[in-house]
């Protein structure tokens, strides 16, 4: 399955986080994201794009500046995060998406 379908048959609210190994930033925002994968199982689906590995899927997303983290509700972006974030705003980002109501 692959990550568009993965996010148009996942949970409700998805991320997806689009890194590169060599970005500092991509490597402390990493952590976090991890973080927050664990704190929101269940209520949330995480998915990591490595863009060096997946350049095709980082342009049809129109990536380009790393990290970025795509919020996705019911398969639709509804907000992102590029660069380095502190973990409280990723967390109101992500409080956010779940409390999203399509078409508002």
């Amino acid at each position: 399955m692959n990550l568009n379908q993965k996010l148009a048959e996942g949970k409700a609210v998805s991320l997806v986080q689009f890194k590169a190994e060599w970005n500092g930033a991509s490597q402390i925002i990493s952590m976090i994201y991890d973080d927050l994968a664990r704190s929101y199982q269940g209520m949330a689906d995480f998915h990591i794009v490595d863009v060096e590995k997946e350049t095709e899927l980082s342009s049809s997303f129109g990536i380009t500046e790393v990290p970025t983290i795509l919020f996705f509700k019911s398969g639709q972006i509804i907000d992102h995060a590029v660069g380095l974030m502190p973990k409280n705003v990723l967390i109101a980002k992500i409080e956010m998406a779940l409390n999203h109501t399509n078409g508002k």
